[in-house]
């Protein structure tokens, strides 16, 4: 196994924005996944359609979709990315009571959407405490993670379940 190092340093430590422009464009695909958890009742409003602010998954999915596009304004070494697709989507799960998140982010380029993609799922996540904080303060959010990723020059990725 060869020995990984850090590309957004130089020899000195120095933060810097990878250079990607020797790399090949290829299509590259990222889904990352999320758990916000929540009282019972609270998923079952969300079901419903029933909170006072609206449409808590419409809103989620938008706020999702927006973030992953708007990605490289807030983490400062991302690329700037002509995104070719974002989906968010959400399950309702009984036990324990929430909903799982799962973006996907698609592009064909020089580098990842990973960062994308984690960062449709953790806007998304928020949104749907904002949504619901006037019935549920005790709004919780885990396991944000890749769960798979493809193209360029790494290849294939998939979590382990």
């Amino acid at each position: 196994m060869s020995k990984k190092t850090l590309t957004h340093l130089n020899e000195r430590g120095e933060a810097l924005m990878v250079d990607v422009s020797p790399k090949d464009a290829t299509e590259r695909v990222a889904v990352a996944e999320g758990f916000v958890r929540m009282e019972p009742d609270t998923l079952a409003l969300i079901e419903a359609g029933a909170a006072k602010k609206g449409d808590v998954l419409a809103t989620a999915r938008l706020a999702g979709i927006m973030a992953a596009k708007k990605t490289h304004e807030l983490i400062p070494l991302c690329h700037p990315l002509a995104l070719t697709q974002v989906t968010v989507d959400f399950e309702a799960v009984a036990d324990p009571p929430g909903i799982r998140v799962e973006a996907m982010a698609k592009v064909s380029g020089k580098t990842g959407v990973e960062m994308e993609a984690m960062t449709a799922v953790s806007i998304a996540c928020l949104t749907i405490y904002d949504m619901v904080k006037a019935v549920d303060r005790a709004v919780s959010f885990d396991r944000i993670r890749l769960i798979e990723k493809s193209g360029g020059k790494s290849g294939h990725f998939r979590a382990e379940k």
